[in-house]
Protein backbone atom coordinates (compact mmCIF):
# COMPACT_ATOMS: atom_id res chain seq x y z
CA UNK A 1 0.00 0.00 0.00
CA UNK A 2 1.37 3.57 -0.84
CA UNK A 3 0.61 6.69 0.82
CA UNK A 4 1.69 9.88 -0.04
CA UNK A 5 3.52 11.74 2.78
CA UNK A 6 3.49 15.98 2.66
CA UNK A 7 7.37 17.28 3.65
CA UNK A 8 8.51 20.57 3.39
CA UNK A 9 10.73 21.50 0.68
CA UNK A 10 13.77 21.88 2.53
CA UNK A 11 12.93 18.19 4.05
CA UNK A 12 12.85 17.21 0.26
CA UNK A 13 16.43 18.64 -0.60
CA UNK A 14 17.76 16.83 2.42
CA UNK A 15 16.49 13.79 1.32
CA UNK A 16 18.02 14.75 -2.28
CA UNK A 17 21.48 14.17 -0.82
CA UNK A 18 21.20 10.58 0.20
CA UNK A 19 20.14 10.21 -2.85
CA UNK A 20 22.85 7.36 -4.74
CA UNK A 21 21.33 7.40 -8.11
CA UNK A 22 18.49 9.49 -9.85
CA UNK A 23 16.62 6.26 -10.37
CA UNK A 24 16.48 5.72 -6.22
CA UNK A 25 12.98 6.60 -4.74
CA UNK A 26 12.60 8.66 -1.53
CA UNK A 27 11.16 5.27 -0.02
CA UNK A 28 14.51 3.33 -0.96
CA UNK A 29 16.22 6.80 0.80
CA UNK A 30 14.17 6.70 4.03
CA UNK A 31 14.31 2.83 4.61
CA UNK A 32 18.24 3.24 4.34
CA UNK A 33 18.71 6.48 6.43
CA UNK A 34 16.03 4.24 9.15
CA UNK A 35 18.04 1.14 8.61
CA UNK A 36 21.18 3.07 9.68
CA UNK A 37 19.60 4.79 12.75
CA UNK A 38 18.25 0.88 13.84
CA UNK A 39 21.19 -0.56 13.27
CA UNK A 40 22.79 1.86 15.62
CA UNK A 41 25.74 2.73 13.08
CA UNK A 42 24.95 6.59 13.08
CA UNK A 43 26.60 7.32 16.40
CA UNK A 44 26.48 10.40 17.95
CA UNK A 45 29.77 11.36 16.66
CA UNK A 46 28.54 10.14 12.95
CA UNK A 47 25.76 12.79 13.33
CA UNK A 48 28.06 15.70 14.03
CA UNK A 49 30.14 14.49 10.82
CA UNK A 50 27.27 14.53 8.80
CA UNK A 51 26.01 18.16 9.87
CA UNK A 52 29.50 19.53 9.00
CA UNK A 53 29.80 18.17 5.92
CA UNK A 54 25.88 19.20 5.28
CA UNK A 55 27.00 23.07 6.66
CA UNK A 56 30.36 23.07 4.97
CA UNK A 57 28.75 21.91 1.64
CA UNK A 58 26.16 24.75 2.28
CA UNK A 59 29.36 26.88 2.74
CA UNK A 60 30.99 26.04 -0.63
CA UNK A 61 33.61 24.48 1.17
CA UNK A 62 33.01 21.07 -0.94
CA UNK A 63 34.81 19.68 -3.65
CA UNK A 64 33.27 18.63 -6.72
CA UNK A 65 32.84 15.09 -7.36
CA UNK A 66 35.04 15.23 -10.84
CA UNK A 67 37.63 17.06 -8.62
CA UNK A 68 38.04 14.33 -6.31
CA UNK A 69 38.20 11.24 -8.30
CA UNK A 70 40.71 13.68 -10.84
CA UNK A 71 43.20 13.88 -7.22
CA UNK A 72 42.70 9.94 -6.71
CA UNK A 73 43.09 8.83 -10.62
CA UNK A 74 39.89 7.60 -10.35
CA UNK A 75 37.83 7.91 -13.20
CA UNK A 76 33.91 8.37 -13.28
Amino acid sequence: MATTVQVKEQTLERLKFFKESSKESYDEIINKVLDEVEEGELTDDAIADIKTGLREVKEGKGKPIEQVAKEFGLKL
